[in-house]
Formats: structure tokens, sequence, C-alpha cells
């Protein structure tokens, strides 16, 4: 029961590393809102884990506020916040991706950690206590050819994760950030171009351990960052990737 009293928020909570990290919090005595723009699967784990569902589109300022208002109604403070939401393009050369997709990844990826911090930075501060974590990737560490504007979006969350560590230490805040491999989530597809034997074995023979990354992984991961028991760390990043970084 590490997390035991502790409230938390999981953006993109519905599915994927999203869904391990909101299962380990439960399990490990967090009350947990599952944030996802898919309400009804929202609805589905916060049921499953004994939580609270909320609809956000991430990108929105407006939807963000409303998180924010639903979540001081429900929990008061807030302890963690996971910045899990996040969306790619299509493996492409980086001239041929166009100017709305630039702009989803960047408002998904990028700009939600902003508008997250604005919602809810204030609070932890005036708390003294807090603990945010980023869910950033191996792709922003050891970028892949033709998924350039994504990896850059990663790379973009982790010196952010650093630089609001800085801040925000001083007021008694942790911020950290893990770096998930390709995993076996609804986003696999969207990295390998089409979900192949052939492609799998490609992706595969790039991680040392030889298997992709779980949402239970991540969940354990998250779990540990976000505990009492990392309370001495604060600004990494940490690679949970099976060796595909060295």
């Amino acid at each position: 029961m590490r997390l035991e009293g502790k409230t938390a928020i999981v953006t993109g909570g519905a599915s994927g590393f999203g869904a391990g990290i909101v299962r380990k919090f439960a399990a490990e005595g967090a009350r947990v809102m599952v944030a996802d723009l898919n309400g009804d699967a929202a609805a589905t784990i916060a049921t499953e884990v004994g939580g609270i569902a909320q609809v956000v589109d991430v990108a929105d300022r407006d939807s963000v506020a409303t998180m924010a208002q639903a979540a001081q109604a429900a929990f008061g403070t807030l302890d963690i916040l996971v910045n899990n939401a996040g969306i790619t393009h299509l493996p492409k050369p980086m001239e041929e991706v166009d100017e709305d997709e630039f702009d989803r990844v960047l408002a998904v990826n990028a700009k939600s950690v902003y508008l997250t911090a604005r919602a809810f930075v204030p609070g932890m501060k005036a708390a003294g206590t807090g603990a945010i974590l980023n869910v950033a990737s191996t792709a922003g560490l050891s970028p892949r050819p033709n998924l350039n504007w994504y990896n850059a979006s990663k790379g973009w969350m982790i010196t952010a994760t650093k630089t609001m560590a800085v801040e925000l230490a001083p007021h008694g805040v942790r911020v950290n950030a893990i770096c998930p491999v390709a995993g076996e989530t609804p986003l696999l597809a969207s990295f390998m171009g089409e979900d192949t034997p052939e492609i799998r074995a490609k992706f595969l023979s790039t991680i040392p351990l030889g298997r992709f990354s779980t949402p239970e992984d991540m969940g354990n991961a998250a779990c540990f960052l976000c505990s009492p028991e990392a309370s001495m760390v604060t600004g990494i990043a940490m690679e949970v990737d099976g060796g595909r970084c060295i």
C-alpha cells in the first residue's frame, strides 16, 4: 500500500500504459481519476478500480480546467499527476507529415503538460508536496527515423520534466519522466506503420531483453517514482525499455 491515502490523476488512463498505471496505483491504495477522451472506456476502468472517470481533451484549456474542477470536488488536494495521454503520426519522412498532424502531436504531447501544470501546480505548491510524472518515450532519447515530430515532442517532454523539477523542488514538488520502449498498446501499430510478424521481429531485435514493454512495467515504474520511496528522486527520465537505449 505504497500510495495509501494518496489521490492521483492519470491522463490517457483508459487504455495501454495509462490503464496499467491506474491499476497499479489503485492496487497500492490510491484514489484515482481516470481521465481520457474516451469516456466509456474511462468509466469501465474507473469502475474496475473503484476510481472516478473524467472525460478530458488534454490539448484543450477549458477541458483541462473542467478536469481540475472535478478533481478539486472529488479529492480536495491532488497528490499525483500523471501526464500519460499521447499520440503519434504514422511513420513517414518528416516533410510528408502534414501541418494538422504536426499540430495535433505537439498539442497532445507537449501543450498538455503546460495546461495541466497551469491547472495543478498552484495547488501542489500551496500544499508543499506533490509528484508529477510525464510519460515520455525512448523516442525522445534515441530517435528512430520517420517518426521525427513524435520523437521531437517526447524530447520536449524530457526537457520540460527537468526544468519543472528544478523550479518546483523548493516547493516540495517532484517531477520525473519514464521513457517506455514500444509496447503492447493501441499505439503500437501506429509506430510500426503496420502490424506484421516481420515488422514486430525487426522492432524486437532492437530490444536486448527481447520483448515489448507492458502496461504492468509502466505501472511498476510509475508507482515507484510517485511514491515516498522516491522522495530523493526528481528530474530523471527513467528508461523502462529492456535495454533499448544502451
